[in-house]
């Protein structure tokens, strides 16, 4: 969960939203025919999860398809233990990630059913303690929260994604925003944000009085039968799960848990996703006919129209509530996407035609989403209800002459994970995109321009607009019809101002991290700062920032999702730094690690702890039952992490050593140079 990653190619900058548009078996005896409208939705559900088991892109797979309240197919695909030897089956639990906002959105509903809650009033009606450092705050309303238009930065990121739930989220997260800026005015635009998810759980509780899994429980899951969906899988006992293998390594991950319940924190079955998008058919029982009509409804902001195609039709906890392809032929699709750390899923529904998909499976890159889409379409074509999509064969498009503004497009952009560079090459009337890492830059991407859009190697479209001031780099999703922007445009400041310390390529060390943090966020816990030269006034650290003041750097986009503000302050003779939920000190704050026995005792604050390595060395330790040591070698990499890994380990010369735990816990750490022989 890195702010600030090297971006590769510019596919991978888009990925993640990218995804939201572009397995189970028939009882026992069921034979497929031609005349069966479910046989090639079959065939593609189950070639293209193999594909992505064996291509290594996911471990574990299942899939679902329901059609007029009857599962008419379901399948699990792979190992859920593999060491254990066990299948995935149909009943096996996976983490669904942010598929969870349709169940907090329809949360929300029913207690407008209910008369307890209006969509239209402020969030501070309902939590007087919520508040932010930007007056605007007062004008986000509830239905602001589920539709992406709020405005507020984007996710907490500390101890949120771990090993066991923790209720302190909520409390972090109203924390974190009483420090934090509106990066636009609420409903202005619609950028991802998680935020305004766990703050529709808290009103969830506070509105019902009861815990948010209880309301669910007792609302949701027990009228619909829902009996294999409920919280993330690492707080579930004696039931099946699909636990996750890094593809790399191999290693099994602690089962996870998202502690942000509301924005991504469920798990479920392919099945009962299924079942629980049957319910926003006209056949559903949840909710009053008004809350369901809004359910479905797109619910736009402002930005709506200023791009050349449609965007995405956000709806109330949906991604989409819509797609031009099946608009068209008068079909309505409601989407939702799913990603953590350890697993990936797609859900659509057509409410109008009770027919509903679902795909899971346990891996980031697995492409769930496509799998989804192409399995939906299927199913559509084989019910006659959309004919079936010709695709010509792509051909390379040929380079035409640079427009003349093409020059005003060049320069720095930034997206959620990182900077780039836009370069234009009037002889091969291409573009060039550099990504940076560090200070070093590398290409990323190649662009020619043809009839109005720059095309990249991939047949992928892209191009620049401008809307009011500011400068978008934007992403034609053509499969889809829909566009997304993709990069923002850096602008240089007329009157640039500095920090009040030099951070250039200045390492930072992360303090508030629990030891149930997942895996996906250890690359937050060693950061380094930098400036550069043709970028004065912004520094970046764990994402990009403008410096407002000597001791605060704030966010310079308007239509990125996850950025974060910068605050320093003053601690132990030191200058800290807030990186929005993320608290750091400077590396050289670091206590060296000695020859022989060192013991670290985790203090009352709770803040982890960090030594550093002055030469390569063996160590073994001994840890509190829930502490975590984490090594990073000099260059930020991680080389041991004791949630994954056991036994000794090795620290090379300039290594850090991370020790995580509670207040008063105690780590012995046992230190053996490496002997010069062992060099050899």
């Amino acid at each position: 969960m890195k702010r600030e990653r090297a971006m590769s190619k510019i596919r991978i900058i888009c990925a993640v939203f990218l995804c939201f548009i572009l397995a189970g078996a028939f009882a026992p005896g069921e034979a497929l025919s031609r005349q069966n409208p479910y046989e090639s939705a079959i065939i593609t559900a189950r070639s293209e999860i193999w594909k992505a088991i064996n291509s290594g892109k996911c471990g574990s797979a299942t899939a679902a398809i329901m059609a007029d309240g009857k599962v008419v197919y379901a399948e699990g695909f792979g190992m859920a233990s593999r060491d254990k030897s066990i299948p995935v089956t149909t009943t096996t639990l996976f983490n669904i990630g942010s598929i969870s906002k349709v169940y907090v959105a329809t949360a929300i509903m029913l207690l407008v059913d209910d008369g307890k809650i209006s969509l239209d009033r402020p969030v501070t009606d309902y939590l007087p303690e919520f508040r932010m450092a930007d007056d605007r705050y007062r004008k986000i309303t509830v239905r602001m929260t589920l539709n992406h238009v709020s405005g507020m930065h984007g996710t907490e990121v500390k101890n949120s994604f771990g090993f066991r739930y923790d209720d302190n989220v909520k409390k972090e997260t109203l924390e974190t925003l009483a420090r934090a800026h509106l990066k636009h005015d609420p409903g202005a635009m619609s950028v991802y944000c998680n935020d305004g998810f766990t703050l529709a759980e808290m009103i969830v509780e506070r509105v019902s009085g009861k815990r948010y899994m209880d309301f669910l429980h007792e609302r949701m899951f027990r009228p619909l039968g829902l009996k294999n969906t409920g919280i993330g899988v690492g707080e579930i006992k004696g039931r099946p799960i699909a636990f996750y293998y890094d593809p790399k390594t191999g290693k099994k991950h602690p089962p996870e848990v998202l502690s942000i319940i509301g924005a991504g924190g469920l798990s479920s079955t392919a099945v009962e996703l299924c079942r629980f998008m049957d319910a926003f058919s006209a056949k559903g029982k949840l909710l009053k006919k008004g809350s369901l009509a809004e359910m479905r409804k797109e619910q736009p902001s402002a930005f709506r129209g200023k791009l050349r195609n449609p965007t995405f039709s956000f709806g109330l906890g949906w991604d989409m509530t819509g797609l031009p392809r099946y608009d068209k032929a008068g079909i309505q699709v409601l989407g939702k996407s799913g990603g953590t750390g350890n697993y990936s899923s797609m859900v659509f529904t057509v409410p109008d035609k009770r027919i509903s998909v679902a795909v899971i499976a346990a891996g980031r890159g697995s492409g769930a989403m496509k799998i989804a889409l192409d399995v939906l379409d299927a199913v559509l074509v084989g019910k006659k209800l959309v004919p079936k999509e010709e695709r010509p064969v792509p051909v390379p498009p040929k380079a035409h002459k640079l427009p003349q503004d093409h020059a005003s497009w060049s320069g720095y952009y930034a997206d959620g994970a990182g900077l780039g560079q836009v370069v234009f090459d009037a002889e091969k009337d291409a573009a060039a995109l550099y990504a940076f890492k560090g200070q070093e830059k590398a290409p990323a991407g190649t662009f020619i321009y043809n009839n109005g859009y720059y095309h990249d190697n991939e047949g992928n479209r892209y191009y620049f607009t401008k809307v009011g001031n500011e400068v978008y780099f934007v992403s034609c999703l053509s499969g889809a019809g829909i566009d997304m922007i993709a990069m923002q445009k850096v602008k240089p400041l007329e009157k640039p101002q500095s920090l009040k310390i030099d951070v250039d390529n200045k390492a930072w060390l992360r303090r508030n991290v629990g030891p149930f943090e997942g895996v996906m966020i250890v690359e937050s816990h060693f950061a380094r700062s930098f400036l550069y030269r043709d970028l004065p006034g912004y520094v970046f650290f764990q994402g990009t920032h403008r410096v407002d003041s000597p001791e605060f750097a704030g966010m310079p986009f308007d239509a990125i999702r996850d950025q974060a503000e910068l605050a320093l302050f003053e601690k132990d003779g030191l200058t800290w730094a807030w990186v929005s939920d993320l608290l750091y000190s400077p590396a050289e704050a670091a206590a060296p690690l000695k020859a022989g026995e060192n013991s670290v005792k985790i203090g009352g604050d709770g803040y982890n702890q960090w030594l550093v390595a002055n030469e390569d060395a063996v160590i073994s330790f001994t840890r509190p039952e829930k502490g975590r040591i984490i090594i990073f070698a000099a260059d930020d990499t991680t080389t041991y992490d004791s949630a994954v890994d056991t036994a000794d380990a090795y620290v090379a010369k300039g290594s850090y050593i991370e020790c995580a735990g509670f207040a008063s816990d105690v780590f012995t750490i046992n230190v053996r140079p490496v002997t010069a022989n062992e060099k050899k």
